[in-house]
């Protein structure tokens, strides 16, 4: 697999809007879970929890519980801070 640059990451990111939103809320809470921003955003439960997992596959936030399979939390990385920074003024 190619690593895939930080524009095309930009990109990725602001091509779904659920992906934009998720990063957002991310950026301004240390820990969130799919339910809390799904209702602070309107949006389904199912349709947050998707976005996390796209975003955790993509190494842009990771899982801090990952041995439970519901109420999990999650956290930006070192990598989905620097996306943030890149973001930050020109896409939010």
């Amino acid at each position: 697999m190619t690593e895939i640059t930080m524009d095309e990451l930009l990109k990725w990111i602001i091509s779904v809007d659920r992906r934009l939103i998720l990063m957002e809320y991310m950026n301004k809470h240390k820990v969130a879970n799919a339910s809390d921003i799904a209702h602070e955003n309107n949006r389904s439960t199912q349709n947050i929890s998707r976005a996390l997992k796209e975003l955790e596959d993509m190494g842009l936030i990771e899982c801090l519980t990952p041995t439970k399979t519901t109420w999990k939390k999650y956290m930006l990385t070192d990598k989905g801070k620097t996306v943030m920074d890149k973001m930050e003024g020109k896409y939010i």
